[in-house]
């Protein structure tokens, strides 16, 4: 029998496609129970990534520092989604950003041999995969585009329906920093919108 986080696992994997049963039991040997408490890194720029995690509650901020200290906020990872810093896990090099906790969160954390042995032995997880791969790839060209055509005030409408709820959840600087904009920029786009 499932714990429910390894059944809300299960549950969003089926999503994607259809997985024998005795291999989704194979899921609680590989992805282990993980938690971490607001302002616990589950990597920090410069560690070399080993491990996928999957999401069970809580949000996750993955942003970059630059030379001077200042914060550019990449994404942010919620419930029932996955969460690593892909590029440097593949290529077992240090990972350019952190992955901070931004409320007390729960995992399931999976060692990526491990997960890579499975995937190996059965076509439905080559299938997960190739499905992570895409959403991730159709992510990043739709938030590069937004970068760079969209004026503030549309990424703004954009992030609240992508992020439902994340407005009253998070911290408005994290908002700006995702944005690529001023808090003050942020306040008075907020204002604007609740005016008209």
């Amino acid at each position: 029998m499932l714990t429910p986080a390894y059944l809300q696992l299960s549950n969003v994997l089926q999503t994607l496609t259809d997985i024998p049963r005795d291999e989704l039991a194979k899921l609680t040997c590989i992805f282990q129970p993980r938690t971490l408490n607001t302002g616990e890194f589950l990597i920090r720029a410069g560690d070399i990534p080993s491990q996928i995690g999957f999401v069970v509650s809580g949000i996750l901020r993955l942003y970059y520092v630059n030379s001077v200290g200042t914060e550019f906020t990449k994404s942010f990872c919620l419930e029932n989604h996955f969460v690593t810093a892909y590029s440097a896990l593949i290529l077992k090099q240090p990972a350019p950003f952190f992955i901070e906790a931004l409320e007390d969160s729960s995992l399931l954390v999976a060692d990526y041999s491990q997960y890579l042995q499975l995937c190996a032995e059965n076509s439905c997880w080559q299938t997960i995969n190739h499905k992570f791969v895409e959403a991730l790839y159709i992510k990043k060209e739709k938030r590069e585009a937004e970068l760079l055509l969209d004026d503030a005030t549309t990424r703004y409408k954009n992030f609240l329906l992508e992020y439902p709820d994340l407005d009253c959840r998070v911290k408005q600087y994290h908002i700006a920093s995702y944005l690529g904009i001023s808090p003050v920029s942020l306040s008075r786009i907020r204002k604007n919108l609740q005016l008209n």
